[in-house]
């Protein structure tokens, strides 16, 4: 478990909370933060960690060094040659996922919290696709981002087919997807891979983690939950799931400190 203010470090993964706000970094900068089976394990062993926290009001994802994250390790290709991958590897299924490599991705959207990526350098195949999973991307201008599976032979198989067409839309899921063409950092913004721009991306990213903890915790999951609901349920199912939560809501002791603070 974590502790408040102290790094926790290794040699794929760093996470640090303090706060209210946790800040994860993978942790391989000589290989461009690049995949394989210990770094799909450390992030599914950190994010369920973080899971479990209820001092934690926003995480932080980055990358250590000159990337977000390279993608899958070279030595993992090498591997596919011999029909074998950690990537498919399948167990006991984590929320929807079972292959290991899907559940260092789906793991975000299970932290009941906003999750942020700072990406900068680039974000390559699996690396976008942990991008993906989670809420909100800041993207440096140079960042270079691709679904670039198909320029090895293969799809995309860390949740990215499922993540993608509901950010940039079923046909500009299939280009990106068809071509591995890369897209940088305005052009990811306006078509719905990243959230916003930034020249410092991790320093925004904190920056929005601090607001974003500075307001009542249960609502932000409420939150979360509720607009991750959206057009996966039927919308009576959408919109009684609103009223459970702000009967949960009203009246909390939470609710009554926002009114205090925006009363000044």
């Amino acid at each position: 478990m974590f502790t408040d203010d102290v790094v926790l470090s290794t040699d794929r993964l760093c996470c640090s909370v303090s706060a209210g706000i946790a800040h994860v970094r993978l942790n391989r900068p000589d290989k461009l933060n690049a995949l394989d089976a210990p770094m799909f394990e450390a992030l599914v062993s950190t994010g369920l960690q973080l899971t479990d926290r209820s001092d934690v009001s926003a995480v932080v994802l980055s990358g250590a060094g000159r990337a977000f994250c390279a993608g899958l390790d070279l030595t993992q290709f090498e591997h596919m040659q011999d029909g074998t991958s950690d990537v498919v590897v399948l167990g006991e299924r984590l929320g929807a996922a079972r292959a290991l490599a899907q559940k260092a991705v789906h793991v975000w959207s299970m932290v009941p919290v906003p999750v942020i990526a700072a990406v900068h350098g680039v974000a390559f195949g699996g690396g976008l696709q942990i991008a993906l999973g989670v809420d909100i991307r800041i993207v440096s201008p140079d960042a270079r981002l691709s679904v670039m599976e198909i320029r090895w032979g293969l799809t995309p198989d860390m949740a990215g087919t499922q993540l993608l067409p509901e950010l940039v839309g079923r046909d500009v899921a299939k280009e990106l997807t068809f071509t591995g063409r890369i897209v940088e950092g305005a052009d990811a913004v306006s078509l719905g891979l990243a959230t916003r721009e930034a020249a410092e991306p991790v320093t925004v990213a904190l920056e929005l983690a601090r607001e974003i903890a500075g307001h009542s915790r249960t609502a932000l999951v409420h939150a979360k939950h509720l607009l991750d609901l959206a057009g996966r349920v039927p919308l009576a199912e959408g919109l009684d799931a609103e009223q459970q939560a702000v009967a949960e809501l009203i009246g909390s002791d939470e609710q009554r400190a926002a009114i205090r603070r925006c009363r000044g």
